[in-house]
């Protein structure tokens, strides 16, 4: 792959999600590296920063170009997931910040059998529990703005 022409996701992840329309249920996809932060996991010794805390950004980065790399990296058609333009979280890393946004499977049923076989799980939020504090603060705000819109 020709890495001066692959753009630099360092300072974005994506969240995926799945919610039930009918259910409450909610479900996270997690990588087979245990993380929940796509394409890759947060560095270690990163933290959530509060709302008020947020830096503001020179150049604020949309995140489909992002949600495009996920897809075409875990070989999903472009109509499987949809970008949560509400969700926009900071996260302080050693690396600098890096904004988490969040994309919803646009699918009736869960997609447990195709998320299995990209390696990856779908899991509720008591599945997730042993995660880094980050991440866990994450979910936290993901299953927050969701079932509260």
């Amino acid at each position: 792959m020709n890495t001066a022409t692959t753009p630099d996701y360092k300072h974005q992840r994506l969240l995926l999600f799945y919610k039930g329309d009918i259910s409450a249920l909610m479900l996270f996809a997690q990588h087979q590296n245990g993380s929940v932060c796509f394409p890759e996991p947060l560095p270690t010794l990163s933290s959530a920063l509060e709302p008020e805390e947020f830096q503001a950004q020179k150049i604020k980065l949309h995140p489909a170009p992002l949600l495009n790399h996920i897809l075409k990296q875990l070989e999903l058609d472009n109509d499987l997931l949809k970008i949560e333009i509400d969700f926009s979280e900071q996260i302080d890393t050693p690396d600098g910040i890096v904004t988490v946004h969040m994309a919803r499977f646009m699918l009736l049923d869960p997609p447990h059998q195709l998320m299995l076989s990209r390696n990856c799980r779908l899991r509720t939020l008591p599945e997730l529990r042993r995660l880094p504090p980050a991440e866990l603060e994450l979910l936290r705000r993901a299953y927050q703005r969701v079932m509260e819109s």
